[in-house]
């Protein structure tokens, strides 16, 4: 045992140097230089970077995340890369405090690319363009999904991710043994859609199903009415704009969307319920209507997700089907609202530069697909892949898009996208307020 009479003195001598060693300049260890290859998924099938882990997180969790792993087996089998995959239902916050701590992960899936594109300003995500060409992303992606991944940098623009898996919005459903023994037919253009609304009000019955109530997130189904609308009455460029805050709501553009969703929304005689029963109907009941014996109401627009609410024992493609929400103006062409996972890379090793490349690749999702619950947005995917009609009928209005496009209120800071936009729509449906001033205080919410 140490003699307490020397305990003073070093103990001195101890903080001393503990002084000297924080008061030192620190010497950053130089960052590993990664060798250059053709392709690093190629060279990680010949074996080259067997044995090696890249880790993982999203917000994958449960039978989602057993999917996922289930989905990327072959992969790792075949190189010996072990893809090591945490999922958290608290993603938005442990990515943060991750990040912000030094103890990033490999790869991130970002299902928000909102949350990705404040680390990306931050000069935390790694470029992809640096080490996967043009031609590859090109050859398997629409345009858009490029445009979307390419966010601001300190430095510039970067690309800053893959997409893997995917949805679509831009879809309405109808029930379609009811809907042909009427005589209805899908329309193609939206004067078609407008006609096919009237022609079901002079039947005496009313055309739409719509309910907008979600607790607090009362108002986000409206938000994707406008964004759908948004899409095909203006260019892309401004959609991007109104996302980011630089085309203001209350802009022409804007006013313009809304009032063509009025014309819907907005007439008794088209609405179950009337105007008036839009905000206390819950979302998730809105579409039920549609399956009374007569049916109530005939059309309901909402992603894949909402045959979960559907009565049970309807059977896809004779109970039920859905077709393309029309476009407007043919100057737009077809475009799709989207939403899906975005991965992004943080930490730069071959290894990590496979898994990446490996995902801009349809087989980084077949196995998922043909599990059912996810659509690969890559063109080398099969639509042979998918085992039922309603995922494969999604996919087939994605690849055959001319355009797509996010989702935008999750675009939008959360003080917007998820507080004025989601309530500013409540109050103007419910008629609380008016337009002009609903726009004005969905503006006023943009942070500084």
């Amino acid at each position: 045992m140490l003699n307490k009479k020397f305990w003073l003195p070093l103990s001195v001598l101890v903080i001393f140097a503990l002084i000297l060693t924080a008061c030192a300049p620190k010497v950053e260890a130089p960052a590993a230089e990664v060798e250059e290859v053709d392709s690093y998924l190629a060279a990680a099938y010949e074996g080259k970077y067997k044995d090696t882990v890249v880790s993982m997180t999203g917000p994958f969790t449960d039978e989602d995340a057993v999917k996922f792993d289930n989905t990327v087996a072959a992969f790792e089998e075949a190189t010996g890369i072990d893809i090591q995959y945490e999922g958290s239902k608290e993603f938005e916050t442990s990515i943060s405090i991750r990040v912000d701590g030094g103890d990033a992960p490999d790869i991130a899936d970002f299902p928000q690319p909102g949350l990705l594109a404040n680390f990306v300003r931050d000069g935390k995500v790694i470029d992809i363009s640096t080490f996967i060409d043009d031609a590859t992303l090109t050859e398997n992606y629409n345009q858009s999904w490029l445009d979307m991944a390419t966010m601001a940098g300190p430095d510039g623009p970067i690309m800053a991710g893959v997409w893997q898996r995917v949805n679509g919005k831009s879809l309405v459903w109808y029930p379609k043994a009811e809907f042909e023994a009427a005589g209805y037919t899908v329309p193609e253009t939206w004067d078609d859609l407008l006609a096919l609304t009237a022609q079901i009000a002079e039947d005496g019955d009313t055309a739409w199903c719509v309910g907008i109530e979600s607790g607090t997130a009362t108002g986000w189904p409206a938000t994707d009415w406008l964004e759908e609308v948004m899409l095909r009455t203006t260019s892309l460029e401004n959609y991007d704009k109104w996302t980011t805050g630089e085309l203001a709501f209350d802009s022409p553009e804007v006013k313009n969307a809304a009032d063509t969703l009025a014309e819907i929304w907005f007439n008794d005689d088209y609405v179950y319920g009337g105007r008036a029963s839009i905000v206390t109907t819950f979302f998730g009941d809105s579409p039920v209507p549609m399956f009374d014996d007569p049916p109530k109401c005939w059309m309901h627009k909402q992603g894949n997700f909402i045959t979960s609410f559907f009565p049970e024992g309807l059977e896809a493609g004779t109970d039920y089907d859905f077709f393309y929400l029309p476009p407007i103006d043919d100057a737009y062409g077809k475009p799709v609202l989207v939403a899906g996972d975005i991965m992004a890379m943080f930490n730069d090793r071959p290894e990590v530069r496979a898994v990446m490349e490996y995902f801009t690749k349809g087989d980084s999702i077949k196995v998922w697909v043909q599990s059912g619950g996810a659509i690969s947005p890559h063109y080398d995917s099969s639509l042979d892949w998918y085992t039922n009609d309603v995922d494969r009928g999604v996919a087939e209005i994605i690849l055959n898009a001319d355009s797509v496009r996010f989702d935008g209120s999750d675009l939008m800071p959360g003080e917007v996208g998820a507080g004025t936009f989601w309530k500013g729509m409540t109050d103007w449906v419910s008629g609380t307020a008016d337009l002009d001033t609903v726009l004005k205080e969905i503006d006023a919410g943009w942070p500084e």
